[in-house]
């Protein structure tokens, strides 16, 4: 699977349910667009990984050392409300309501695909942390970047 990419706003239905885009699906193999795992993000965000991707940051993170405190901890925050879910007929992914709560998704969601995942938002967090910071992108790029040899 190429890396994802794309920016999608969404409204959910009042069962907590949304309707994957067609330019996403369109970016995952036939296989990869009926199955996936959602799961609390680093921010106020939820991940939503296709099964296989998902199974890949699987074996990465089962190669962790247990008998480290931390790691023991990073484990049970990552797959904390870890959830498959599938895509239905019509095209909808329903969310479990603990994590759309966690993200304080409501109605509105915004849809931030990028390498493997899709990052589903609040519409007004998702805003809310697109403009902290905004002015400081230029620097912000220099720090993670600068090392970086690279063109733009």
């Amino acid at each position: 699977m190429g890396a994802l990419i794309g920016e999608y706003e969404c409204k959910l239905d009042e069962k907590g349910r949304l309707m994957l885009p067609a330019g996403l699906k369109k970016q995952l193999p036939p296989k990869e667009q009926k199955k996936f795992v959602v799961n609390r993000g680093f921010e106020k965000q939820l991940n939503l990984y296709p099964h296989k991707e998902w199974e890949k940051i699987t074996a990465q993170i089962n190669e962790l050392n247990l008998f480290v405190k931390q790691n023991r901890e990073f484990v049970r925050k990552f797959n904390n409300g870890a959830t498959e879910v599938e895509v239905d007929g019509s095209g909808r992914v329903l969310l479990p309501k603990a994590l759309m709560q966690y993200a304080g998704i409501d109605k509105e969601a915004i849809l931030f695909a990028h390498s493997n995942r899709i990052e589903i938002w609040s519409k007004a967090e998702y805003d809310k942390f697109m403009k902290e910071g905004s002015d400081d992108f230029a620097a912000l790029a220099e720090q993670v970047m600068g090392n970086k040899k690279t063109e733009l």
